[in-house]
C-alpha cells in the first residue's frame, strides 16, 4: 500500500481526511480492515480507531470534524504508533473470521461481532502466532459471543413470530392497543406550540456554550410534548410547520396518518417501508441487525412483547425524552437548505445555520446546486440529479435516520437527559446524512468515469 503524499500544513482539515491520511501510511496487513480502495472501513474507524485509539472522550481536541494543525498532527501520531497493534488486530479478525466459517455460525455481521474483540487480543496477546494457542483463543471468542447473542438474533425472532398460536395473540394486542391510543386531550393546537418551543431550544443548541442553559428542552419533556405530537398524528393535524406542502408526519409514514402495526414475518434493509410503516418484524429486524453488542437487548421474547406496546405508542416510542427529540428534530429538518436556495421557511434558528454551513461546504453538495441551476441539469446520464434530488428534500433522510437512532435509545432504555444530549443526537444524524450523501456521489462519480464514452453520430444533411 504506498504512502500518499504529504498534506498541506497550516490549514484546518477534516477529521476523516487525517484519519484516512494516516491510515494509508501504515502500508501493508490492514486489508481485512480496509475497503477496496485501501481506506478504512466505516465500522473500522466506528469500532476501533476512534473509540480505542483516538479515545477522544480523553482527548476532546480531536472530538471536532475540523482540525487545526497541531491537532491533526496528534491524530496522525497516534494512528501512526498504532500501526502493529492495528494490524495484529486485522490478523486476528482474519483468524475469528475462519474460525466462525469452520463452527458453522452464520449469524450477525462479524465485523460488529469481533472488531473490538479483535483488538482486544492484539492488545493484550499481539499478533496471532499461527499456533494452538491462537486457534484456541479464536474459538473461545467466537463462542462466547455466539452464546452471549444467543435468543437475540434475527433468526431467532422469525422463529419466535412463526408460531401461529403466538402472532394471533400479538394481533390481537395489537389491535386492542391501537383502538385505545386516541384517549386523552385534543393534541393539535399543543403540536404547535411544542414546535414554537422547540425553536428557542435550537437556538441554544447552536449557540456554543448555551446547550445547558435553555430550560425549553425540560419543559417540552415535563409538559409532555412529544406524547402531544404523535397524537397530532393520528388526528392528522395540519400546518405545524407552517409550510402546506409539508405533511406533519415528515415522511415518517407514507399514509396520511400512520396505520395500525402488523405482526409481520420478515423484513430486508432494501425494501423497508417508513418508520411508523413498519411491522413489529421489521421494527426489530433493524435493532438486531445494527447492534453491535446484542447482548445488551434482552431476549426476543421480551423485544417481542416491548414492542407491541411501543409501536402503538405516539411516534412509536415509550420514552418522552425520545419523542421530544422528534419534534426538535423535525423543526430542524424544515429548516434544512443544503443548497442554499434561500426559501422562506419557518424562522431559521442558530441550530440551521450551522448544520446548513456546514453542508454547504461539502464539494458533492456544490456540484449539486450547480446542476440544479444549470439550463442543461442531466450532463451525467441521471445519477448525480437524483442524488442532487435528495437535497432539495433534505428532511425525509433526516427524520428516518433519527427515528432509527431514537428507537435503538428507546429499546435500551437510553433517554436524553438534557438539550445538550440531545443536540448530540440531532446534529449527529444530520453528519451522518451529509457523510451517506458525499458517499453515494463519490460511488455515483467512480461509476461514471468508467462509464464508456459515447461518440455522437454525425447528423444527416
Amino acid at each position: 500500500m504506498p504512502t500518499p503524499p504529504s498534506q498541506p500544513t497550516g490549514v484546518r482539515r477534516p477529521r476523516a481526511m487525517v484519519i484516512d491520511h494516516a491510515w494509508r501510511g501504515l502500508g501493508p496487513g490492514l486489508e481485512s480492515l480496509s475497503g477496496p480502495g485501501g481506506a478504512p472501513l466505516t465500522r473500522t474507524v466506528k469500532l476501533i480507531v476512534l473509540p480505542l485509539v483516538v479515545r477522544p472522550a480523553l482527548r476532546p481536541e480531536l472530538a471536532v470534524d475540523f482540525l487545526g494543525p497541531a491537532e491533526a498532527a496528534c491524530l496522525d501520531g497516534l494512528i501512526r504508533r498504532s500501526g502493529a497493534l492495528l494490524v495484529a488486530t486485522a490478523q486476528w479478525f482474519t483468524l475469528l473470521k475462519r474460525t466462525r466459517r469452520a463452527l458453522g455460525i452464520v449469524a450477525g455481521n462479524p465485523q460488529d461481532l469481533y472488531f473490538q474483540r479483535c483488538f482486544e487480543l492484539a492488545t493484550e496477546h499481539g499478533a496471532p502466532s499461527g499456533d494452538v494457542d491462537a486457534t484456541d483463543r479464536a474459538r473461545a471468542v467466537v463462542e462466547d459471543v455466539a452464546d452471549t447473542a444467543d435468543g437475540r438474533t434475527v433468526e431467532a425472532l422469525k422463529g419466535y413470530l412463526s408460531d401461529a398460536a403466538r402472532r394471533a395473540r400479538l394481533d390481537g394486542e395489537l389491535a386492542t392497543a391501537w383502538e385505545s391510543r386516541l384517549s386523552g386531550p385534543a393534541p393539535s393546537s399543543d403540536a404547535s406550540a411544542a414546535v414554537d418551543l422547540a425553536a428557542v431550544a435550537l437556538d441554544a443548541c447552536g449557540t456554543p456554550g448555551r446547550s445547558g442553559e435553555a430550560p425549553e428542552y425540560a419543559t417540552l419533556v415535563e409538559a409532555g410534548h412529544g406524547e402531544l405530537f404523535g397524537r397530532a398524528l393520528w388526528a392528522h393535524a395540519g400546518g405545524v410547520w407552517r409550510r402546506g406542502d409539508l405533511p406533519a408526519h415528515l415522511g415518517l409514514t407514507a399514509h396520511q396518518v400512520p396505520p395500525r402495526p402488523q405482526v409481520g414475518r420478515g423484513a430486508s434493509t432494501a425494501t423497508l417501508p417508513a418508520p411508523l410503516d413498519r411491522t413489529l418484524f421489521e421494527r426489530l429486524f433493524v435493532v438486531l441487525q445494527s447492534s453491535a453488542r446484542r447482548e445488551e437487548l434482552p431476549p426476543v421474547p421480551e423485544l417481542v412483547g416491548r414492542e407491541t406496546g411501543r409501536s402503538c405508542a405516539p411516534l412509536g416510542l415509550h420514552d418522552e425524552s425520545l419523542r421530544v427529540a422528534v419534534v426538535l428534530g423535525g423543526r430542524l429538518a424544515v429548516g434544512l437548505d443544503p443548497l442554499g436556495t434561500g426559501e422562506p421557511v419557518l424562522g431559521r434558528t442558530a441550530a440551521h445555520r450551522a448544520v446548513n454551513s456546514r453542508w454547504r461546504r461539502e464539494a458533492s453538495v456544490l456540484r449539486a446546486r450547480r446542476m440544479t441551476v444549470s439550463p442543461h441539469p442531466d450532463p451525467d446520464g441521471g445519477v448525480l440529479d437524483a442524488l442532487a434530488q435528495d437535497l432539495r428534500t433534505p428532511w425525509a433522510a433526516y427524520m428516518r435516520r433519527l427515528w432509527v437512532r431514537l428507537h435503538g435509545r428507546d429499546v435500551r432504555d437510553a433517554p436524553l437527559e438534557d438539550l445538550a444530549a440531545a443536540w448530540a443526537v440531532l446534529d449527529g444524524v444530520a453528519r451522518s446524512v451529509m457523510m451517506d450523501h458525499r458517499a453515494k456521489v463519490r460511488s455515483a462519480l467512480r461509476a461514471l468515469s468508467k462509464a464508456p464514452t459515447r461518440v455522437a453520430e454525425p447528423r444527416s444533411a
